[in-house]
């Protein structure tokens, strides 16, 4: 993929016609959601297709496919290397009652990856993604992993709402304990260090320009804490300088703990 490519549209929704019925049914709905053609097979140029088959919904395009697989993170919900993760530590919380579930809402879910870390250390996660394809990818992934013996508990606490989250944080029937923010994607740009498949994402990629707006609507679900994922090196979401931060090699989680009323 060239340096200048931009944002490519999406053409159509690809099913064999002699899929069986679900997969077919999952292809004529998805089509009609997007509001494009349904055909037998991918265009070429440069252009996305959404692929339907037994394996699940796939993004094509380029010569590249993508598909969202829970399963691929098994080895990391391990409970060892759970209470490793940053983010599981950044979104911890302290002298909660004996039995509460926590409530996260990841306002950026992307493909629910950082969601399902949170799901699977006891969350309960509302999941706001407003891109429709790559929410449609991410409905996808869980409608699998109910299926799958050692995913099915984690995802039956994960909730998608394929919206946009600023307009719905500030309207929530009541405050998340934690509130996620991973405006990262839209700032990588053509980075090496993004692996080939996900250059596929870039293709839908819009550019962030509300951050701002963005942490606003987060502090205005009045959660106990917002927790960012920046570049370990970035400046501050919003220039709001942060309560306190976990780092790694790569990223950071900053925490913003508002004044509770």
């Amino acid at each position: 993929m060239g340096k200048d490519e931009g944002v490519w549209p999406m053409a159509a929704v690809v099913a064999d016609p002699a899929a069986p019925t679900d997969v077919a049914g999952r292809a004529e709905a998805l089509a009609t959601r997007l509001d494009v053609p349904l055909v037998a097979e991918a265009p070429d140029g440069q252009v996305l297709s959404l692929r339907c088959d037994a394996d699940g919904v796939t993004l094509v395009g380029g010569g590249l496919e993508l598909r969202a697989d829970f399963a691929d993170m098994l080895p990391r919900l391990t409970p060892g290397n759970l209470s490793r993760e940053l983010l599981v530590r950044a979104a911890r919380l302290k002298g909660l009652p004996v039995g509460y579930t926590p409530r996260a809402v990841d306002a950026t879910a992307g493909l629910g990856a950082d969601s399902l870390l949170l799901a699977a250390s006891g969350f309960e996660v509302e999941l706001f993604e407003s891109d429709t394809v790559i929410a449609a990818l991410l409905e996808d992934a869980l409608r699998r992993a109910r299926e799958h013996p050692k995913l099915a508990d984690i995802v039956s606490r994960m909730h998608l709402h394929p919206c946009d989250s600023i307009a719905a944080l500030p309207h929530l029937p009541a405050s998340p304990d934690v509130v996620y923010l991973d405006p990262m994607f839209p700032e990588r740009r053509k980075s090496a260090a993004v692996k080939k498949k996900f250059q596929l994402l870039h293709r839908l990629e819009r550019p962030c320009g509300n951050q701002e707006e963005l942490l606003r609507a987060a502090l205005a679900a009045h959660p106990r804490k917002v927790v960012v994922k920046r570049p370990v090196k970035g400046p501050d979401l919003a220039g709001v300088k942060p309560s306190h931060t976990m780092a790694g090699k790569a990223v950071r989680y900053d925490c913003i703990v508002p004044p509770r009323p």
